[in-house]
């Protein structure tokens, strides 16, 4: 299994308005992609910034191509990211699940 780990950061204001636009989105589209295995939006609130990190766990390279595209290594964002995100960063970070309590991977 690999995790797919992306960060963005809003100002504090939009927080949740953002978050439910995450709800509209990029978690829905993540679900309903074969091969996915869960999405997770965390968020910290810094002042007066709120930093997002969306993880989502995939079972293969394959099913993160047909979410994300041949270069998996891009962001992928949504027309209205802009208007929220005060930097669209280039780039995700992926990580081999050596343990996962859902699947028993140890």
């Amino acid at each position: 299994m690999i995790a797919r780990t992306w960060h963005g950061v809003v100002p504090a204001a939009k927080a949740d308005t953002y978050h439910a636009y995450l709800l509209r989105t990029g978690v829905p589209d993540s679900r309903a992609t074969p091969g996915n295995r869960g999405v997770y939006v965390l968020r910290r609130l810094a002042g007066d910034e709120a930093h997002f990190v969306i993880t989502s766990l995939w079972e293969s390279l394959d099913a993160i191509k047909a979410f994300a595209g041949e270069d998996i290594d891009r962001a992928r964002y949504y027309p209205e990211d802009a208007e929220y995100l005060l930097e669209l960063e280039p780039t995700v970070t992926h990580y081999e699940v050596l343990t996962a309590p859902e699947t028993g991977a140890v």
